[in-house]
């Protein structure tokens, strides 16, 4: 599968004890067209699910084969010990491996914690799953030793869990197949590592290019009115200039006289009617 003919849907596994419910919702939110498929598998099962094409990506626990996949490395988990509400450890705020050492401490098949050497005393027979594992504890057989995610995932109202100080971690990554990175994988990575939706890498739509403000039209014409009224003022005789441009045109037409002899006999006319 290759970026330009990837799948319309997009196929997520996940082992136990990893909650996607936020990455899915951010999906959602950033590609409804595109529906995310869940597909849950075992901690062994997960691998087989990429490489054969079930699922695009996958939330497992490390370590993955880098051969072939890639992996994030998300987070780790604590690890504690699941045992009866009134087992002696409810009483503690946190144990040691040391202080499981008379205890029976089951192994149960599936587990994910990488022991150089498993604390306590082993069972005679090792269960096939962690769930099975929890019924025992419920029974009173041993305790169990798993990430946290595990003992809250198997929650019982009879049991309860202390943190193991030094007890190997757990850790979850992304993983998908190295040949097989799509654009949605992409997309993918980008939100579980935190990307905003403006991120180069989520190629967002390039926003408008702002308008070119425009001058008011009324500004601009309430500016040339009064110069348009000034000048037609001017024209009909309104102002002082005007009347005397047109008296003296009147008089110069209607006397046929050179201009400069015209205005002054019209001067010394106005004594006369005063008297």
């Amino acid at each position: 599968m290759t970026g330009s003919d990837a799948s319309p849907s997009f196929r997520l596994a996940y082992v136990p004890g990893v909650t996607p419910t936020k990455w899915v919702r951010i999906w959602n939110e950033r590609l409804p067209e595109i529906p995310l498929n869940l597909v849950a598998a075992t901690a062994a099962e997960v691998y087989g699910a990429l490489r054969g094409g079930d699922a695009d990506a996958g939330f497992v626990r490390l370590p993955v084969d880098h051969a072939d996949l890639s992996a994030i490395p998300l987070y780790t988990e604590t690890t504690v010990v699941v045992v009866p509400k009134d087992h002696v450890v409810a009483a503690v705020d946190e144990v040691s491996t040391e202080d499981l050492a008379d205890e029976l401490v089951l192994h149960p098949l599936d587990d994910t914690l990488a022991w150089e050497r498993l604390p306590g005393r082993p069972a005679n027979e090792r269960p096939a799953t962690t769930a099975d594992a929890i019924e025992l504890v419920a029974a009173g057989v041993g305790v169990l030793v798993v990430p946290q995610s595990l003992a809250r995932l198997h929650h019982r109202r009879d049991l309860t869990y202390r943190p193991v100080s030094d007890a190997p971690e757990s850790r979850i990554a992304l993983s998908w197949p190295q040949d097989e990175t799509t654009d949605l994988v992409e997309q993918f990575i980008g939100i579980v590592r935190g990307r905003t939706v403006n991120s180069s890498r989520t190629q967002p739509t390039p926003p408008a290019e702002p308008k070119q403000r425009k001058r008011p039209e009324t500004g601009g014409g309430a500016q040339r009115k009064p110069a348009a009224g000034k000048s037609g003022g001017a024209k009909s005789g309104g102002a002082k200039a005007g009347g005397k441009s047109g008296g003296a045109s009147a008089g110069r037409g209607s006397r046929g006289g050179s201009g400069g002899a015209k205005p002054k006999a019209a001067t010394r006319g106005k004594p006369r009617r005063r008297s």
